[in-house]
Order: C-alpha cells, then structure tokens, then sequence
C-alpha cells in the first residue's frame, strides 16, 4: 500500500495539466474528424474525387486523431529538448496543431478533402474540447478550499482561454508555457510558474494523467497528484505499477476511485478526509 503523506505538506496551488487530465481531447476531436469528413463527402456539392473517397474510406479517425496527438508530443519535447542551445522563434501550439494537420493529411492522401479554411477550422478543434465529467465540478471544489486552481499547459493562451469558455474550466488563472518561452517539461515553465505567484515549488502541486509531465514537475521540486485516465499513460503497464507501488508521487487516484464523481472530484474528496499530500 502506498504510503500516505502528511496534511501538514498540503499545497497552496494546484497546476492541473488539460490535455488529457481535465478535458478528453480524444473524444472531442476523434468525434469533430468523423463529423467534418462525413459532412464534406456527403455534401450535394461535393466535387470530392474518387482517389480521396477511397482514402478517407480506409481511414480510422481514433488513430488518426491518436497521430495528431503524437505529434503535438514530440514537437513540445523537442523544442523543451532546443531551449537555451538552439534559439528558435516560438512556435505556438495553434501554428503546429495547423502545420501537423495538413502534414497528416498529405500522408494519409486526403490532402483534397478540406479546403485551406476548412483545414484551419478544422485545427481549431483543440480550442473547444470538452471536460471529463467530473473536472468543472472538480476544479470549482478545490476552488472552494481555498486552492488557487491554474493551468500549466503547453497550450497557447488563446486556446486555453476559448477552452476555459467552452469547457466551463473556473480556473483563478490561465498560466500557458507561451508566457515563458519554453515548453514542458523545460524546467523553467514550472518554475517559472511558481515564481510567478510567489510561490516555492514545494508550496504547489502539479496534477497529471501523464507520469512524465509529473516527473519533470518533481524534479523541480513540485508536488505530484496523478489522475488515472482512458488511454492517457505512455508508459507501459509494469512501470506504472511500480511507480504506483513505490509511492511514486504524492497522490494517486485510481480510475476505479468515484466514491464522489471520481477525477478531480477524488482529488478534492481526499484532501478532505485528510489522506493527501
């Protein structure tokens, strides 16, 4: 059993990471590629060529959403990897989520699907991607404490602040790693953050479904909360174990834990009885 910590270490802030920890980007996006491509194929004006028809007929849109996703990963962690040895102008998440976009659709041959405004729009979908069920209420409880509740996200501020909209997200501030240049998991996003609010990092916890982004958070001296989440975790099933039986990170919810909604719900219900950090 993992050991559980002292009260006395209880944060004063919480960094919630979104993609994937407070909003189902696979749901919402997988769901916004299958509605667009069958709305255009199926439209009276089609003029769609039987070469791209046949495409998109072999295409899965859970996995070509899942590329998309890769794709974002490993251009965050390369420019984390770049900052500071190979100075770059800053890329936003936006510019790359439209960039990857129609990279994939030149790969997969369905470049002729969209037009270049369509395609745009289309980019856009990470701007309005729903919550998990329990993260509005979840994240307004933690608020209720008296957490401050903030984002820490790679995301570009104009897309967490339309996603904070459409979601329902009641954070106390919008933080995004444009405002220090870096990307996560570069130290100086976290740290940065911290000193931002005047804060220590051991006075504020990172909340992750991701056991990387917590690992690079402990290493600046954050606390850690993992969510368990459906197809979140990249590391493989027996490291995950491990880490959650070495007592790993500071907090760990258990998907199967919904004594009050489950998520972030759980978050707040254990702080309540006293058993985090």
């Amino acid at each position: 059993m993992q050991a559980q910590p002292s009260i006395a270490q209880t944060p004063s802030l919480t960094f919630p990471q979104v993609f994937g920890t407070v909003v189902d980007w696979r749901t919402t996006v997988t769901n916004h590629l299958s509605t667009k491509s069958f709305e255009k194929l199926n439209a009276a004006s089609s003029s769609i060529g039987m070469p791209t028809r046949l495409a998109c007929a072999g295409i899965s849109w859970p996995d070509f959403a899942q590329e998309w996703r890769t794709s974002y990963y490993e251009f965050t962690r390369a420019q984390a990897n770049r900052h500071g040895k190979d100075p770059i102008a800053f890329k936003t998440v936006d510019d790359h989520h439209h960039d990857s976009l129609k990279e994939l659709l030149v790969k997969h041959e369905i470049d002729h699907l969209w037009t270049d405004e369509e395609v745009l729009e289309i980019s856009r979908i990470w701007h309005k991607l729903d919550g998990w069920s329990d993260s509005t209420g979840g994240l307004q409880a933690l608020r209720n404490r008296g957490f401050i509740v903030t984002t820490l996200s790679n995301g570009n501020l104009s897309l967490l602040t339309d996603m904070k909209i459409h979601a329902k997200l009641n954070w106390s501030y919008v933080f995004s790693a444009e405002r220090f240049g870096a990307y996560k998991p570069h130290p100086s996003v976290y740290l940065g953050a911290c000193k931002e609010l005047g804060l220590q990092p051991g006075q504020c916890a990172m909340v992750a479904a991701h056991l990387g982004d917590l690992g690079a958070a402990k290493n600046c001296g954050l606390q850690t909360i993992y969510i368990e989440r459906p197809e979140e975790e990249s590391w493989d099933v027996e490291k995950v174990r491990e880490a959650k039986r070495k007592g790993w990170v500071d907090m760990w919810v258990d998907s199967e834990e919904d004594f009050v909604g489950g998520g972030i719900l759980e978050v707040n219900r254990k702080f309540e009885v006293g058993t985090p950090l």
